[in-house]
């Protein structure tokens, strides 16, 4: 076994060193936060959807290129365990600016009525001066609905809900900001690295939070403590601590675990490191695997995306993630580690029913490994009630090779029509061999809309669910009809 892990911890929040002394394994960075006497920070729905929590996290930089070794990141503080924050630095919204020296993003917001009535107002500032300190953030002087003239991205702030309503001035402080002035401090910060990660163990009140150094001595806890609740972004079971009030005996940390955090493009495959944002994706893929371009801003919110996982959202097993219709639609590869050594699973495998898998009590999931080449003809389409910020009714990702007109190879992957993620084989069957026109797409439409065992409930009845299936292979043949290799 490895050695103990040393039971000191802090944070530093607003530039202060801040013991950890005395924290239960579950306390919450909000919580604790408030506790402290720093209230800027709200909790309007503790599940990660409102934003009110927001603070910021120094993180790694995303973009070698920027020149940014750190980014200034919005987590929800309401989700993450400030245990899983020790060693690291915190700034709330009341270490970006105070009442007689405003913040560049709380003084727009002040001045251009962006505030009302203040509840959530904290949330948005600590979300916006994430957007504002981006390195990538460039001004070109285009500007539509979503996008300012500043360069300044509305999707910053998709996971943040104002309860008046007003959305417009806050539109407009966001579109208002100038570069950050020489001498911000925030800004000369992202030249130096963020503090590393490092390991932890809290134990208080017969509970463990426990943050291994390497991937071996995670999984000789998984083997000594098989009932060990194994978290990354904590997005989903942050969620089960607020609303559900479910205690475990031992959480494990993984997000920081080097061995799950690489990305490595090869000439005949792509593998994506479990622990890996899907920020951190996104941002590193850069367009690379368009199906996946397609998912990420459909996917819950850029708050909830900055600490979600590509792990975690398979690892979870929900029937209605919206990674794995993506990722079973480019034939994606599960890497499994244990003490044993490693093993690859087809995700088409992976999943035996609801919330279960073919994953070892023993196993973690180390990575994601997609092959190469590329299908050209991919789509993926979310029915939700919302555009953004929302749980999909039906997720459909596609992925075909169409040659001389016909269809040589299909991939379809659905969620939200079953206990499971799943593969639409019948349909796949349907399209293979045939040509590549309305009449062969409406026939597989047919029994695409057959696919899975919907249910009712209260996102969507099952008779809806099928119709959307149905339709959403309409749609893809009608969004690649114009193109040279998939005539109409």
């Amino acid at each position: 076994m490895s050695q103990p892990i040393p039971c000191t911890a802090s944070i530093t929040v607003n530039g202060d060193e801040v013991p950890l002394d005395g924290i239960a394994a579950h306390t919450t960075t909000l919580d604790w936060l408030r506790g402290r006497g720093l209230t800027g920070a709200k909790e309007g729905c503790a599940e990660g959807e409102c934003g009110a929590c927001s603070v910021l996290v120094a993180r790694p930089g995303t973009d070698p290129e920027s020149g940014a070794a750190t980014e200034w990141t919005a987590v929800n503080a309401c989700l993450v365990p400030v245990a899983a924050l020790d060693g690291q630095e915190v700034v709330t919204s009341e270490g970006l600016g105070t009442s007689s020296e405003l913040h560049p993003v709380q003084r727009e917001l002040a001045v251009r009525g962006g505030s009302q009535c203040g509840y959530c107002t904290p949330g948005f500032v600590c979300s916006l001066a994430a957007e504002f300190y981006r390195p990538t953030r460039t001004g070109d002087g285009a500007c539509d609905h979503e996008h300012g003239p500043n360069g300044v991205d509305l999707h910053a702030l998709s996971g943040n809900l104002c309860r008046c309503t007003g959305y417009r001035p806050i539109r407009d402080a966001a579109f208002a900001l100038a570069s950050p002035e020489p001498g911000d401090a925030f800004a000369a910060r992202q030249a130096e690295a963020p503090p590393a990660p490092r390991p932890t163990r809290i134990a208080v009140g017969g509970a463990e939070f426990v943050r291994p150094e390497t991937l071996a001595e995670a999984l000789d806890l998984l083997v000594e403590r098989p009932e060990a609740q194994v978290v990354a972004g904590s997005t989903d079971w942050g969620v089960e601590v607020n609303i559900r009030g479910v205690r475990a005996p031992l959480v494990v940390a993984v997000d920081r675990l080097p061995e799950l955090r690489g990305l490595t493009l090869a000439e005949d495959h792509v593998e994506i490191g479990a622990a890996l944002t899907l920020t951190e994706i996104e941002r590193r893929l850069d367009g690379r695997i368009p199906l996946l371009a397609e998912v990420f801003p459909q996917f819950a919110s850029r708050l909830i995306r900055n600490s979600a996982t590509i792990g975690g959202n398979i690892g979870t097993g929900s029937p209605i993630g919206d990674t794995p219709p993506a990722l079973l639609a480019l034939d994606a590869d599960v890497v499994l580690a244990s003490p044993r050594g490693e093993r690859v699973v087809a995700l088409a495998d992976y999943f035996t029913g609801y919330r279960q898998s073919v994953r070892a009590d023993d196993e973690l999931i180390r990575a994601v490994r997609l092959p190469l080449p590329l299908a050209p003809v991919t789509g993926f389409h979310k029915i939700a009630k919302r555009r953004f910020d929302d749980i999909s009714s039906v997720a459909v990702g596609y992925a075909l090779d169409v040659t001389g007109g016909t269809v040589v190879r299909a991939r379809i992957g659905l969620g939200g029509v079953a206990a499971t993620p799943l593969r639409a084989v019948a349909t796949e069957d349907a399209l293979v061999g045939r040509p590549w026109t309305e009449d062969t797409v409406r026939r597989a439409a047919a029994v695409l809309a057959g696919e899975g065992t919907p249910m009712d409930d209260h996102r969507a009845s099952a008779a809806y669910r099928s119709a959307m299936l149905g339709q959403s292979l309409l749609r893809l043949f009608h969004d690649h009809a114009d193109r040279e290799e998939v005539p109409a």
